[in-house]
This record gives C-alpha cells, structure tokens and sequence, in this order.
C-alpha cells in the first residue's frame, strides 16, 4: 500500500474527504517527525512504538572492494516496534 492507496483506505473508512485525510495524514507524520528529532518516543498503545536509536561507530567492508575496511561513522536512526494488538493482528 503507498501513501495514496492509504488516504484512499483513510478516507473511506472515516467519512472523510481524500483532501481531509490527506491533511491528517500529512500532520501525524509531521508531528511523528518533529517528536523523533527532539528524541521523544511516540507510544501509540496496541500499534507500536517510534523511536531514535543510536548507532555506534563501527568497521565495515567496502561493498565494491571487499577486502578493503571502511569506517561506518555512529548514527540516528528512527526505528518502529510493533505494539502487541497489532503483533496479534497480523499473526492471524
């Protein structure tokens, strides 16, 4: 599903126009974002959880020359873990 098939579903599902759940989903994200840049956590209980985890420095191998080590530099990265209702959901 991309995000147009998602309003699509949004919109049919809610009584709301495309353009309504359009701007609904343009402001959870928007909103999702701005908390993960501040390193808030975004608990939606039963769907899941969004979050920064830090990613420490470590040594690699160059993909187009395998012999050769790289330095892979510490990092952010935004990551969602499924809540337990939707974990169930899905195992159906």
């Amino acid at each position: 599903m991309n995000k147009a098939e998602l309003i699509t579903s949004m919109a049919e599902k809610s009584g709301l126009t495309k353009k309504d759940a359009e701007g609904a989903l343009n402001a959870f994200m928007n909103s999702v974002e701005e908390a993960l840049v501040k390193e808030e956590k975004v608990q939606l209980v039963g769907f899941g959880t969004f979050e920064v985890r830090e990613r420490k420095a470590r040594e690699g191998r160059n993909p187009r020359n395998p012999k050769e080590k790289i330095q892979i530099p510490a990092s952010k990265a935004p990551v969602f873990k499924a809540g337990k209702t939707l974990k169930e959901s899905v195992n159906k």
